[in-house]
């Protein structure tokens, strides 16, 4: 996170919120109607893939000699899984390629471990009297709508630099039986953009649990979605679960949503062969097979793993300007203020705005009022409540350019706001 800056003297606090209320009215009068609510592709990055609509032309047999078209092939085509493989961590033949979402393969797999019985399991999560999942915070709100929707029990775990706080995960699964997993987005986090250390990949792995059905939802959503040059890599969580004994201890998650086409993509789920018998066993009981004919062409169109490092970086060759931009309007906006923290993240799709304590809610709101949509305040957190009321999501990919000037200065004229009207109010 950008430290914060010096705080101000109490003289300068009414001259400064006077010109906060001046900035609002301002942008009041603009009628500005913008949406920075979802980290979704924009429509030129969603070009980048147009190739796909046209393949895969008339050729449907793929490299294995399976004929695309038809019924079957649950575990998807292994040309694709073989450019997968080393990018999600996951030997080709422990990986499937499924339908489109990885949401919905998380789903699925509680769904199946809720009724059904996991390798390792004594019985069914639903005969369980209570299930609990831990929840690094700030964390992906789809993964909390899972939990609520089947009424998990979330037990928040604060994020540090280097992932989650591993002191907290060790204590709370080795205490507890009921505590049967944890989320974790491992590179370029939703929304801290972290990336977790070699340490904290060992103690996931290494870790005792008090339940021997525990599983690691490790949803590497942005195995391949680089801002910069470097390309960060993690240490491989399904071999180090392997080396420490527990190899059916991860869940693997993938899909090529933010790759290609977003509501046209390709989903995969890799863990151990145990685990991979298990959801095929379930997933047959739903569907004869995947759409293969979409595989074909994702195959076709991205080749091989040099292939979709290429196409990332005209990713990013769209997304870094955007982030770019967001960042010098906090430092020259906030910057001097001492109102705000944010992070600078190195992958992925989101900025973590963090303001003062009980405040991101009244900005969040000013900023609607103003015509600019964000994400909820509390979203990064279990059940849309953040106790410290200060963490905003920002998702800079999908608005234009120039949308992303209007927003960024809008929502700091907001900080400034919410941030001075606190500070008045709390030195009066």
């Amino acid at each position: 996170m950008t430290p914060p800056s010096p705080s101000h003297s109490a003289d300068s606090l009414p001259a400064r919120l006077d010109a906060a209320r001046s900035d609002y009215e301002v942008l009041l009068t603009k009628k500005l109607s913008l949406d920075l609510t979802r980290g979704k592709p924009s429509a030129r990055q969603l070009d980048l893939s147009a190739e796909l609509l046209s393949l895969p032309g008339d050729r449907y047999i793929a490299a294995d000699g399976t004929d695309c078209r038809n019924y079957g092939g649950a575990e998807g085509l292994l040309e694709l899984r073989e450019i997968f493989s080393g990018f999600l961590q996951v030997p080709a033949r422990q990986l499937l390629a499924v339908g489109n979402s990885s949401l919905e393969l998380m789903h699925d797999c509680l769904v199946h471990a809720l009724l059904g019985t996991l390798p390792g399991a004594a019985g069914r999560w639903a005969d369980e009297e209570r299930v609990a999942f831990l929840c690094p915070v700030p964390g992906y709100d789809r993964h909390f709508a899972l939990c609520e929707r089947f009424g998990i029990e979330m037990i928040p775990v604060p994020m540090t630099a280097e992932g989650p706080d591993m002191d907290v995960v060790e204590r709370l699964v080795a205490a507890d039986p009921a505590v049967k997993g944890i989320w974790c987005v491992p590179k370029y986090s939703n929304p801290d953009g972290t990336c977790y250390s070699d340490d904290v990949v060992r103690r996931l792995a290494a870790m005792p649990t008090a339940a021997p059905d525990f599983r690691i939802f490790w949803d590497n959503a942005y195995a391949v979605h680089h801002l910069t040059d470097e390309e960060v890599e993690i240490a491989d969580l399904l071999a180090a679960c392997a080396e420490h004994g527990s190899p059916d201890r991860v869940f693997v998650f993938g899909s090529t949503s933010k790759i290609t086409l977003g509501g046209a993509g390709v989903a995969f789920f890799g863990s151990s062969p145990a685990n991979v018998a298990w959801l095929r066993g379930y997933s047959a009981k739903r569907s004869i097979g995947p759409d293969k004919v979409n595989q074909l062409r994702h195959a076709m169109f991205l080749r091989d793993p040099d292939g979709v490092r290429a196409h990332m970086r005209k990713h990013r060759e769209l997304l870094r300007p955007k982030f770019d931009t967001v960042l010098r309007i906090l430092a020259d906006r906030l910057g001097d203020t001492g109102l705000a923290t944010w992070s600078t993240p190195r992958g992925g799709y989101f900025i973590t705005l963090d303001v003062p304590d009980g405040c991101a809610r009244e900005v969040v709101r000013r900023a609607a009022d103003a015509g600019l949509a964000l994400t909820p305040a509390g979203a990064t957190h279990p059940y849309g409540d953040d106790p410290g009321d200060r963490t905003i999501r920002i998702a800079p990919s999908f608005p234009d350019a120039s949308e992303i000037e209007e927003i960024i200065d809008g929502v700091a004229t907001c900080v400034r706001l919410v941030g001075y009207e606190k500070l008045v109010a709390d030195a009066s």
